[in-house]
């Protein structure tokens, strides 16, 4: 690993090659916070995929491109005056420090539980901070991971479940309540609203069931996708190495070569 010597010398040689390709490069010195936003957004999805599949290598080139998003934003920053790379630093540094009374103040903590519960009531009196237990929630989040931190948050201050166990009745009776809503539906109808709100209300308390024994439903999902690509991938080649299209293919042909998949590639 290398020292840290040369991590500052790394982060140096960053921010001197974003200087010059601001004032160098046509595309970079014509970039705006506005035009800048999407790829950011590309870029921090793309380095969740690596997170996802565990790939170090990847994850350590994502992680690159994100970090020049941070600089090239402080770049831009610094040519208006309102804040440099040593401003983003700083701040974060500042907010760490506040964030953590168990280490740099008086407050105690024996576990991760206790700091999440301590970190809800830090930012309620923080300066600028949240006003109210969900206020720091963004609107723009995907809401599987929404509901997630919905319901971390109002757990933090005690609205939760005496015991853990006690989510699966909650469970039960949203899916009652949503089959109850689906077999009013006729055949030859589509979804109503309260068919929907209903299958979110099943959804959310899942998502508090997810919670409730330490998975983020966001991964877990995400696993199931690449789980089902990697096996649905393997029907489609095997059917092509038959010398067929899966749209001839019956249900039970694909079926058969579904289970094939699961046995050759397992978990």
């Amino acid at each position: 690993m290398n020292t840290r010597e040369q991590q500052l010398a790394a982060f140096d040689r960053l921010l001197t090659i974003m200087d010059e390709l601001r004032e160098r490069c046509p595309w970079d010195h014509k970039q705006t916070f506005d035009s800048l936003r999407q790829n950011t957004i590309e870029e921090t999805f793309e380095l969740a995929n690596a997170i996802s599949k565990h790939d170090m290598q990847e994850i350590s080139k994502e992680l690159g491109d994100v970090l020049l998003h941070v600089v090239f934003y402080a770049k831009m920053g610094s040519e208006t005056g309102d804040f440099d790379i040593a401003d983003v630093c700083n701040r974060i540094c500042d907010k760490l420090i506040f964030r953590h009374p168990h280490v740099y103040g008086e407050a105690a903590a024996a576990n991760a539980e206790e700091v999440s519960k301590l970190w809800e009531q830090v930012k309620l009196k923080e300066k600028g901070g949240n006003k109210t237990v969900l206020g720091g929630i963004p609107d723009s989040l995907p809401s599987l991971v929404k509901a997630y931190r919905i319901q971390d948050k109002v757990a933090n201050v005690g609205f939760d479940w005496e015991k853990r166990e006690d989510v699966w009745a909650k469970v039960k009776e949203e899916l009652a309540e949503f089959e109850a809503e689906m077999r009013q539906l006729p055949n030859d109808q589509t979804v109503n609203d309260k068919m929907a709100n209903e299958f979110g209300d099943l959804l959310f308390a899942m998502i508090n069931a997810a919670r409730l024994y330490k998975i983020r439903p966001d991964n877990a999902l995400e696993q199931t996708n690449i789980k089902f690509m990697r096996r649905f991938n393997y029907v489609e080649q095997r059917a092509k190495e038959q010398g067929r299209e899966l749209k001839d293919m019956t249900l039970a042909e694909m079926d058969a070569l579904w289970n094939e998949a699961k046995h050759v590639l397992g978990h």
